[in-house]
């Protein structure tokens, strides 16, 4: 059964920190790309980064860029959002998809917020 799994979310101040964990049941992350998304209630939908099947990290966010690290274990099967220097303007619910068949975890709220 395909299941992906976040967690890691929280509320923090701004400039603190937060990894975010997509754990991934069903197929392996070396035979699929894998995309982190962020949403907030009544906004498009914003892309975060790609994880392609070989491991290639895309990050696709300018606004992210440099605070950002995406990652990935496949013993684990777990992919992973680390998240340095949290703006407010980061609040969001994160999930992350498969690109290939959309089917997405429910996704873990970060809140930056002093």
């Amino acid at each position: 059964q395909v299941q992906l799994v976040e967690s890691g979310g929280g509320s923090v101040q701004p400039g603190g920190s937060l990894r975010l964990s997509c754990v991934v049941s069903g197929f392996s992350l070396t035979t699929q790309q894998m995309n982190w998304y962020r949403q907030v209630p009544g906004k498009e939908r914003e892309l975060v980064g790609i994880i392609t099947s070989a491991g290639t990290l895309i990050p696709a966010l300018d606004s992210a860029k440099g605070r950002f690290i995406m990652s990935r274990d496949t013993a684990k099967n777990t992919m992973y959002l680390q998240m340095n220097d949290l703006k407010p303007e980061d609040t969001a619910v994160y999930y992350c998809q498969n690109a290939r068949t959309n089917i997405r975890g429910q996704g873990t709220q970060v809140t930056v917020s002093s």
